[in-house]
């Protein structure tokens, strides 16, 4: 269907090896020399006519170019010189070459039709005017048929082709070459693999790919293509070209995770800088490649030569290629990794690209936040000098992830249980990596105390179910910082629930002299608190008492999710936890002794007491009437014989209950 041999002969004058001539010349020759940077006409008659394209000058005749090109008609017999002698076509596409081949067809000379000269000679046709008016079978007739029949046919010839039309603009747009041939390549790539046997191993090709028809007539013993056959062969053509095959494919239908590879495989090789760790350099822009090393982290640097007077015109180059990828990655939220999109969103920051792609782009990271890595998320703050990372960046990005999440929480029902656990497990994901990232920013001295809360707090509570590694960045801010007042200590230290620490992060907690001692003593509390809960948890079940609630429910939760972040260098800590326990336990138990006798005590002064309550002062004048009245008793009985009876009948005096 593709083959060659299938096109119609009708109309053609060229064989099968695409060797083309013409039917009627003027002049008899068989071919051009050429002497220095100019060309003659191998013949006898002397030329009379001069066409001049840059340095390069054609001697020839005006009969053979006047039978075959309006455009020479109309400059010949336009002009106001009677026997014009001379022109300059500097303009014309395709240059020196494609008219050189235009000449030799005017001349019947037979010309080699290849895919890499066919789009420059059409090109030259079209601008020499060279008509079926002038001439049945004339050149613009015969390289459209060539086109037609035998290039677009060809997967090779029409890669080729279209990367030859890159310096045919906007002639090879004009004329629908590029759409021709972004459509013929796209239909190939869009068609069934495993109907195609064919020898591509994966190396890179360095001139081009087996032809379509290569491919088709393989031996069936072959290796059968790979979905990705041709992300290479693509991946050769200029951005914008590029960027008309992928649209092409989108239009036909192709899966959007192989558009995204094939996005990202282009990408990779037209951005040297796009590649982790610094590991190629050069590549197809040519941009130097540097890796800048940074306290925590390492990052890329895509800068030009300084001396290189070309090294603008690179960087817009880049630019261009972002912009243009950006724009053509699949709406899918799986079409392409979060790691390629956060090192584009690097490159694009760095390259200043359009801050509306740049928000695109942003949102498309947010999409699939938590897929991210830690080192694709340490992007350097390249327009600020305030932070050593941008952490406004990827605060932006947090808020993308939850307007997503909370679009997404809205749409799903209650049936669908399987992905609000999606969802929850998306979050706790994205918790941990910001956790981490955390940890890694706080190491800078620049960085606010806002920020660091500002994200800190940015995460919903749900979404951590241990709060270890929020701790470890506190502690990590803390030590970067030692100049912080005990207010802001504090504030920073309220991110932070004591009550989602695990035992291990207790321990440290509680003899780590950084943090405010209020802190501090809300995580042995916390902690004192769980332990209760657990014991307490235990005798129920033992008892089977169902109505008892432990104060924290989720304590086996808690513990399953605490990271083995904190077991390093904490030995003589836990023996110094232990020994603190024990003196609580002690002084808890004095308590309990002291609360003891207090009760005791009560117990004795309510028993000497009578049921009215009386104050302290009127039971002890109380107590000393008394003693007084037997006194006197006494006393009389003593002196009765010397005093009458009647006197000593006499009735003491009585003291008053009160003191006034």
């Amino acid at each position: 269907m593709w083959d060659s041999e299938c096109e119609s002969q009708a109309g053609r004058d060229y064989d099968d090896n695409g060797v083309l001539s013409s039917t009627k010349h003027g002049v008899q020759t068989d071919r051009f020399e050429q002497r220095g940077k100019s060309w003659f006409v191998a013949t006898d008659i002397p030329s009379d006519f001069l066409v001049q394209i840059g340095d390069v000058s054609f001697h020839l005749h005006k009969y053979p170019l006047l039978s075959r090109s309006g455009k020479m008609n109309r400059l010949i017999y336009d002009s106001r010189e009677l026997n014009l002698s001379r022109v300059a076509m500097d303009d014309i596409p395709g240059g020196p070459d494609a008219f050189e081949l235009a000449a030799k067809f005017c001349y019947g000379i037979a010309v080699d039709l290849t895919a890499t000269n066919i789009s420059g000679l059409r090109c030259a046709a079209e601008y020499l005017e060279m008509t079926e008016d002038l001439e049945e079978g004339n050149l613009i007739f015969k390289t459209e048929a060539f086109l037609s029949y035998v290039v677009l046919s060809s997967w090779r010839d029409s890669i080729l082709v279209l990367k030859s039309c890159e310096k045919l603009s906007p002639w090879a747009e004009n004329l629908q070459i590029v759409r021709r041939c972004s459509e013929s390549i796209a239909w190939k790539a869009c068609a069934n693999p495993k109907g195609i046997r064919w020898q591509y191993t994966g190396r890179p090709i360095k001139v081009s790919s087996p032809s379509w028809n290569e491919m088709r007539d393989s031996s069936p013993s072959r290796t059968p293509v790979p979905p990705d056959w041709w992300y290479e062969d693509v991946s050769i053509l200029r951005i914008d070209h590029f960027v008309r095959v992928i649209t092409a494919i989108k239009v036909k239908g192709n899966r959007y995770e192989l558009v995204g590879a094939a996005i990202t495989h282009y990408a990779m090789k037209s951005l040297p800088g796009l590649i982790k760790e610094g590991g190629e350099e050069g590549g197809a822009t040519g941009v130097g490649v540097g890796v800048a090393h940074w306290k925590g982290g390492r990052h890329m640097i895509v800068a030009g030569n300084r001396d290189d007077p070309s090294s603008g015109a690179q960087i817009r180059d880049q630019r261009m290629i972002i912009e243009s990828l950006i724009s053509i990655i699949p709406p899918q939220k799986d079409s392409v990794s979060c790691s390629f999109l956060l090192r584009l969103l690097r490159m694009a920051n760095l390259l200043k690209v359009a801050p509306a792609l740049v928000t695109e782009l942003e949102k498309r990271v947010g999409m699939q936040f938590e897929q991210a890595s830690l080192a694709d998320l340490l992007i350097p703050s390249y327009n600020k000098t305030d932070t050593m990372y941008d952490v406004d960046l990827v605060q932006r990005l947090l808020e993308h992830f939850l307007i997503q999440e909370h679009m997404e929480t809205d749409s799903i029902s209650e049936k669908h249980t399987f992905e609000r656990s999606n969802n929850s497990n998306a979050k706790i994901r994205v918790a941990r990596l910001v956790d981490s990232y955390l940890t890694e920013v706080s190491r800078d001295k620049n960085l606010s105390l806002t920020k660091f809360q500002v994200l800190a707090e940015a995460l919903p509570e749900s979404a951590r179910s241990c709060d270890d590694g929020l701790y470890r960045s506190i502690d990590s801010y803390l030590k970067a910082h030692p100049t912080l007042s005990e207010h802001e200590r504090k504030r920073l230290c309220r991110v932070m629930d004591c009550q989602k620490l695990s035992m291990d992060a207790c321990m440290h907690a509680a003899q780590n002299e950084r943090l405010p001692l209020r802190v501090v003593v809300q995580v042995l509390f916390s902690e004192q608190v769980k332990i209760s809960s657990a014991i307490a948890s235990s005798t129920i079940k033992e008892t089977g008492d169902s109505h008892y609630q432990p104060m924290v429910q989720n304590r086996k939760t808690l513990l399953e999710g605490t990271p083995h972040s904190f077991h390093e260098g904490w030995a003589t800590a836990k023996k110094d936890i232990n020994t603190l326990k024990f003196e609580l336990e002690t002084m808890k138990t004095k308590y309990l002794e002291l609360q003891h006798e207090m009760e005791n005590l009560q117990r004795q002064f309510d028993k000497v007491s009578k049921p009215k309550q009386q104050s302290a002062w009127s039971s002890g004048w109380k107590k000393l009437s008394k003693m007084t009245k037997m006194s006197n008793m006494e006393n009389n009985n003593d002196v009765g014989s010397q005093c009458n009876a009647p006197q000593a009948r006499k009735a003491p005096r009585r003291w008053r209950n009160s003191i006034s």
